[in-house]
């Protein structure tokens, strides 16, 4: 009996909004939950910062049975250098590339069916012109590896993947808990893996009996436990537990109790109005601060920018931001 699951890949958004049109509006993903928090993840689940930040799940349907995806946007972030960890999501679609084509998001044909697209950030998108034959379009998740068998040894060994696909010449192997779930991809490279500031983190589930002895086996084995044993907290939510855990090359892994996360995952009704809502406040009151600025015949700088964003962080007032120091600012 499989026990465990693919849940959702993590990334590190900047722009919110556009990340948005890509996976709701290309990929033709739905919104299913948005949350908002007033400062930092204690499983550094938003990266490696502080202060207020959000997370937007999204996918073809629910996720008791669907891989998706989980949009981290912290406030005045506005971009993530990409590293080599991440090479793609594959997902089959027709009408994601119908989408695409309408909507004149850039597409490029690198095998018969299949296109090549980025959502922005740069994060690349393979999608397979076709209808997909399970329920949950999304494929798979493909991880760059510096040692292909280390990496199988942690992967299937340790953590217990079936092994559906190997190619040691190309240095590649397909993996996965079960037939019918997005499966994970490793893809050897020549050197290093390098995170970079926009690096995921890949989430699975299993019962929560099973996460001590997970957590005890790690250790047993030294490897990487990038965050212990610890129950986290959603306001007006369950409260789930995870251990977070780093493959030979780094890659975070999350494992979490599927019996609550099941309850904290249940499809919000109001998910995709409560990020609108929010996207609403935070383009608003950059509107009004560009309208302001024109009145007040000022142009905006780069740096002035970075204060800004910085800005919408830590909450300070409009009226603070209008009359910014004249070194943040340059006339018109």
């Amino acid at each position: 009996m499989v026990t465990r699951r693919a849940l959702h890949f993590v990334f590190k958004v900047g722009n919110r909004f556009q990340t948005v049109h890509f996976f709701r509006d290309v990929l033709g993903m739905q919104v299913l939950r948005h949350e908002e928090f007033e400062e930092g993840c204690k499983a550094a689940c938003n990266g490696p910062y502080d202060g207020k930040w959000s997370k937007t799940m999204v996918g073809f349907g629910p996720e008791d049975d669907h891989f998706v995806a989980e949009l981290t946007y912290n406030y005045g972030i506005g971009d993530y250098k990409l590293g080599n960890d991440f090479m793609g999501l594959t997902l089959a679609s027709s009408q994601a590339v119908s989408n695409a084509r309408r909507l004149e998001w850039p597409l490029s044909k690198v095998a018969e069916g299949v296109f090549e697209t980025e959502a922005p950030g740069g994060y690349k998108f393979y999608l397979q012109d076709r209808s997909p034959s399970q329920s949950d379009p999304v494929l798979k998740v493909t991880l760059a590896v510096s040692d292909l068998q280390k990496s199988l040894n942690y992967w299937s060994n340790l953590l217990g993947m079936k092994i559906y696909e190997q190619d040691e010449e190309k240095k590649w192997a397909l993996l996965g808990y079960a037939d019918d779930q997005c499966k994970l991809e490793l893809q050897g490279i020549q050197g290093a893996v390098d995170h970079s500031a926009a690096f995921g983190r890949i989430a699975f589930s299993c019962p929560q009996k099973e996460l001590p002895d997970l957590e005890d086996l790690m250790k047993r084995e030294s490897q990487s436990i990038l965050t212990p044993l610890v129950s986290l907290d959603t306001p007006g939510k369950a409260t789930v537990q995870v251990v977070i855990l780093a493959d030979p090359d780094g890659h975070e892994i999350c494992f979490v109790g599927d019996e609550a996360f099941r309850e904290l995952s249940k499809m919000d009704p109001k998910g995709s109005k409560l990020l609108d809502d929010q996207t609403k406040v935070t383009s608003g009151l950059l509107q009004e601060i560009n309208q302001r600025l024109r009145v007040n015949g000022r142009r905006v700088n780069d740096e002035w920018h970075l204060q800004l964003r910085s800005s919408l962080l830590s909450g300070w007032h409009l009226s603070a931001l209008i009359n910014a120091p004249p070194t943040w600012l340059c006339l018109a």
